[in-house]
């Protein structure tokens, strides 16, 4: 047993995570971050951690419970010279086995092993001036050093964590990394509300809580980020043709606003500038026990993404009964399987003709929901720490 003891005392790992990104700071990266950070806390007493937050969401992690557990706080923002520099210093600080970064924005000079998440390589496959508020120079500067951090993330790390077999193949096919080297994790898909917030919605009255948002009316749901990729232009500008058909109809879209929303929100007014009414509604950001009544009051949820790595939003609607209608790019059919329908995200009519669809079929529309329930359950999240923590002790 003594002889037991000393070998795991030997093996014991001092392991750290880059959680700069924990919490809704880091929006869908956030989400990952937190769920794996939480989630190997609690299946992990044995091996000693190092959290690295910012200051912002310092104190959103709580680790009274665990002994093993250390925050340590690196104030440097995501995507600066200032991380290529410091975050390094700041890991050898803590003497280190291992670290893992949970997006591509890994520094040069690591001083120790590491994994790292690749997510998608959107910045790979879209270069447009469009996604950024940069000028157009130092855009493309920036982006060419991102391609330099992505290639040296994969080149250097131990191993490398994709969210699907469509962003491991696409690693493979633009860096031309060795397959054995790639690990694919299903993300999770989150509870929006969880004990007594799950208490707290059900004494909500949904029609109050849509009226507070100026929703009145039967309305088609886009929840997520507004970057060029999520191609809301075009959801926007083909909402124009399905109104006309029905102008009791209202489009909601659901996200925190920023530069993007609002570029949104002039196009909506000028896509909609002869209408008595705005039938786009931007409600900006909904706190998840709200937005859960959203997801089961809207008619469809809608994701027209040009390029995705994963995509839980069309999962988050499937865990609460909204029939998904996606766009058939990237990993989508691969996450979504026969649980949405699927249209060209560059076809107005073929959007137009699924969508309607599925607000004329009803039975379609159950099937669509019944089968969404199952397959969100695909995706858990602590499979997907339970499978991470399994790399890092590899």
């Amino acid at each position: 047993m003594l002889k037991l003891k000393k070998i795991m005392k030997n093996n014991k790992k001092r392991i750290g995570i880059d959680a700069r990104f924990y919490g809704p700071i880091g929006k869908g990266l956030g989400r990952y971050t937190q769920e794996i950070v939480d989630n190997i806390l609690r299946l992990d007493d044995f091996n000693e951690y190092v959290i690295f937050l910012r200051k912002e969401n310092f104190d959103e992690l709580i680790i009274d419970d665990y002994k093993n557990v250390k925050k340590v706080l690196a104030e440097v923002r995501w995507y600066t010279l200032k991380e290529q520099f410091l975050m390094p210093y700041f890991i050898w600080r803590q003497k280190l086995d291992l670290i893992h970064f949970p997006h591509f924005n890994v520094p040069f000079f690591v001083p120790t092993k590491f994994v790292v998440t690749i997510h998608d390589l959107i910045l790979t496959k879209f270069k447009t001036i469009r996604a950024t508020t940069l000028h157009p120079i130092i855009y493309r500067i920036k982006n060419w050093g991102y391609r330099l951090v992505i290639k040296n993330a994969l080149k250097k790390s131990k191993d490398i964590i994709a969210v699907s077999e469509f962003t491991k193949n696409d690693i493979i096919e633009q860096f031309k990394i060795d397959s054995n080297k790639i690990s694919v994790v299903y993300e999770g898909v989150s509870n929006l509300s969880k004990g007594q917030d799950s208490l707290f919605v059900a004494k909500l009255n949904s029609s109050n809580v849509l009226r507070d948002y100026e929703i009145r009316d039967p309305f088609v749901l886009y929840v997520g980020n507004a970057y060029p990729h999520k191609n809301l232009d075009f959801l926007i500008t083909s909402f124009l043709d399905l109104h006309k058909r029905n102008n009791k109809l209202k489009l909601v879209l659901v996200g925190r606003e920023d530069y993007f929303y609002q570029e949104l929100k002039d196009l909506s007014d000028s896509v909609f500038a002869d209408f008595p009414e705005n039938p786009v509604i931007f409600a900006g950001y909904v706190p998840d026990n709200k937005l859960e009544i959203f997801y089961k009051k809207a008619l469809v949820y809608v994701f027209p993404s040009l390029y995705e790595g994963f995509g839980l939003p069309p999962l988050e609607a499937m865990a609460k009964g909204c029939p998904v209608l996606s766009s058939n790019a990237g990993s989508m059919p691969e996450i979504l399987g026969e649980a949405a329908i699927y249209f060209n995200p560059r076809d107005k009519e073929d959007f137009l003709n699924k969508i309607e669809k599925i607000f004329s079929d009803t039975s379609l529309r159950e099937k669509l929901i019944s089968l969404g329930h199952d397959q969100q359950k695909k995706y858990n999240w602590w499979e997907c720490a339970f499978a991470t923590h399994k790399i890092y002790l590899s």
